[in-house]
């Protein structure tokens, strides 16, 4: 099978994940770049932020006109994480590939755990708590740098749990700290990305902003809490072959 359709089917997956969902994309981006695509590492997480930062923008259009994002909890989210995103970005040569991996597993699998045993909010007025917000905000902003993800796979778990927003504001909120988070990491990555193999990374990017608006007509279908389930199996899956793959 050629590298553009093996491309156009993980990013259409990535698309529905990211629309559907509002996180996970960059979850199933970097293991799908490497191991089905061939890429290094730098290059995989660079491509993912890259994939990530067009498709959740794209959903974050849908999403906005639909109500479904809290703007000011978004953009104080934003505002934390850039720092530490750029810090992070920084570091990231400095640590090897299996301890990068072994992390990113362990914060998955926390992250779906949490999912698990919470249940989305209901419906209300919600109380922002801008400490809580800019703490849990630079959290994923560092995970974003260091790890190339775009960080809404821990971002949906801390607006549903920690600040108490239902997973359809969650989901729709989350895709703009995803967004500029992405785009604070690829700050510091501006060498790497004129390496990209643009023949596959644009397939890749086509069909995931086409998945994210399947994504997000099916998030208007399905229940909050299937969802919420749906999204910490995910992640409970991919964490498990990740740490596999870091021990063996």
């Amino acid at each position: 099978m050629s590298a553009v359709i093996l491309a156009l089917a993980a990013g259409a997956v990535i698309g529905v994940a990211l629309g559907a969902l509002g996180g996970g994309g960059s979850v199933l981006a970097v293991p799908a770049l490497i191991y089905l695509l061939g890429f290094s590492p730098v290059a995989a997480t660079t491509a993912s932020l890259v994939i990530v930062t067009l498709t959740s923008g794209t959903a974050l259009v849908a999403h906005a006109r639909d109500g479904n994002v809290r703007w000011r909890t978004g953009l104080l989210f934003s505002a934390a994480g850039i720092g530490p995103a750029m810090l992070g970005g920084a570091l990231l040569a400095r640590i090897p590939a299996a301890v990068l991996t072994a992390a990113f597993a362990v914060v998955a699998g926390v992250a779906a755990l949490r999912m698990l045993r919470s249940r989305p909010a209901a419906e209300g007025a919600v109380t922002v708590r801008p400490g809580r917000v800019a703490a849990a905000g630079g959290g994923l902003g560092a995970v974003t740098g260091v790890l190339g993800v775009g960080g809404g796979f821990l971002a949906v778990p801390a607006l549903v749990s920690v600040l108490g927003l239902r997973m359809g504001n969650a989901v729709g909120t989350s895709l703009l700290v995803i967004t500029v988070n992405s785009l604070a990491a690829l700050a510091t990555r501006a060498g790497t990305v004129e390496g990209l193999d643009w023949a596959v990374v644009g397939p890749f990017v086509g069909a995931a902003i086409l998945g994210a608006w399947d994504g997000k007509r099916l998030a208007a279908k399905v229940s909050g809490h299937t969802l919420q389930r749906i999204f910490a199996l995910l992640l409970l899956a991919v964490a498990a072959f990740m740490l596999i793959d870091a021990v063996l």
